[in-house]
């Protein structure tokens, strides 16, 4: 990213669980290396491209 002249900072990280027959996805859990992300940004983020799914966020390690 940085070659094509974006700045880029990791704030975080986590899972994703997409079960696409239920049309679900679950954000959870946290980055070894960076922490836990703001769930609560990336679901915003997804519900922008998966519109028909239900999308959920914990702070679950599993």
């Amino acid at each position: 990213m940085e070659k094509l002249g974006y700045e880029c900072k990791c704030l975080g990280g986590g899972k994703i669980d997409h079960n696409s027959k239920d049309k679900k996805i679950r954000v959870f859990g946290l980055s070894t290396g960076y922490g836990k992300a703001d769930h609560a940004v990336t679901v915003e983020i997804l519900k922008k491209v998966y519109t028909d799914y239900e999308i959920t966020w914990s702070d679950d390690k599993k």
